[in-house]
């Protein structure tokens, strides 16, 4: 019999409603209570669900909460982490988990002294159609991955998030927002990251809400929104990494990696399934295996989304005494990744990575399903 465990979420906001209602999905944990530092989100969220509406220091000591998703602004991560840890309890946090590789270190420090365990997002690296291509790559069916490319480049966030303004401020931006599902896609397909270099700016100094309620506010923009990066892996590939709110179109893909064998087009890591192609040679071919992977299935409109798959994995690993995959190593790696970017678009310079990782294990369509309820 799996053991359950408990599941408290701290920040009741756009987010939290995804993990609200796709965590029953899964085996090994359910939700019990919310609290927001903002009492009426919470109870609003509490309602929506059917959960327990707490204050955040009524949530940090309820014992039958063993987890606590920390789902509150990037600049508050690390001091709610801090908190949670202290409070006993195992921390599982939305991206990116920390701010800095010092913040990280701490958190790691402090988890190991409370013997609890840390996880963050994305989780869609375990998503059926990128464990597809972590398995073509393991199997060496495009042979050996020297370089790559990824593109993810949008007019920007404040047409149609509710509170945009986080994503403009130090902690957000292209690189901490939306790299940590590029990253850690390509850490989990290719290995650590041995150094980058990197080009930033940002196209508007200001930028005007277009979504509701906000309609017309201005929001100062006080981060890079436009890098061009290139990443070297302790493998030797090398992926050039473009991420930029400031493109209205264009037609680059996602991912795609290449190899001495073929090329592989890898969906975006923003989503858990899409349509993986291979090439043998300069040929599209077929990928010749069996692959129904169950974070694959479309079960939210054509999509499929299986949000808190990271977090019922690191629960049964709890329950188990495993390492789960979103580990704090892991994205600790990703964050190191992703400030050094930053540093080096500052810096003018080449930076190398001072943390390294082992890649999450790979997550085969049959242990996918023993992780659903």
């Amino acid at each position: 019999m799996t053991k359950t465990l408990g599941i408290g979420v701290l920040g009741c906001g756009n987010i939290s409603a995804a993990y609200m209602r796709l965590a029953p999905l899964f085996r090994g944990i359910e939700m019990r209570a919310c609290a927001d530092l903002n009492a009426d989100a919470a109870k609003a969220r509490a309602e929506e669900f059917g959960l327990r509406a707490e204050t955040v220091d009524g949530l940090l000591g309820a014992d039958d909460i063993d987890i606590i998703v920390n789902l509150t602004v990037p600049a508050a991560h690390f001091d709610v982490s801090m908190q949670i840890l202290d409070a006993g309890k195992h921390v599982y946090s939305e991206k990116p988990f920390v701010l800095s590789l010092e913040e990280g270190q701490k958190l790691a420090a402090k988890a190991a002294e409370k013997d609890l365990r840390v996880g963050s997002a994305p989780d869609t690296f375990m998503g059926g159609a990128h464990q597809l291509a972590r398995h073509l790559v393991d199997s060496g069916r495009v042979g050996k991955v020297s370089s790559g490319t990824c593109f993810v480049q949008s007019p920007g966030m404040e047409m149609w998030h509710p509170n945009p303004d986080f994503f403009f401020k130090p902690g957000g931006g292209p690189i901490l927002d939306l790299g940590p599902y590029y990253i850690s896609n390509l850490v989990q397909l290719l290995g650590p990251v041995k150094r980058v270099t990197a080009m930033s700016m940002s196209a508007q100094a200001e930028r005007t809400i277009t979504s509701q309620p906000r309609h017309g506010e201005k929001i100062t923009v006080e981060t890079p929104t436009t890098i061009h990066a290139i990443l070297q892996f302790q493998s030797g590939a090398q992926v050039t990494y473009c991420a930029s709110w400031d493109v209205w179109q264009h037609c680059h893909a996602p991912m795609e990696l290449y190899g001495a064998d073929g090329t592989l087009h890898v969906p975006d890591p923003n989503f858990f399934g899409g349509e993986v192609r291979m090439t043998s040679k300069a040929a599209f071919t077929s990928a010749g295996v069996a692959w129904d992977h169950p974070f694959g299935r479309a079960n939210d409109g054509t999509n499929a989304n299986y949000r808190a798959a990271g977090l019922a994995d690191m629960a049964l690993a709890i329950t188990d005494g495993r390492a789960h995959r979103c580990s704090l190593e892991f994205s600790l790696h990703v964050v190191d990744v992703m400030t050094a970017i930053l540093n080096a678009a500052t810096a003018g310079q080449v930076l190398d990575i001072t943390t390294t990782c082992d890649r999450p294990e790979a997550l085969s369509p049959e242990v996918a399903q023993a992780l659903l309820a």
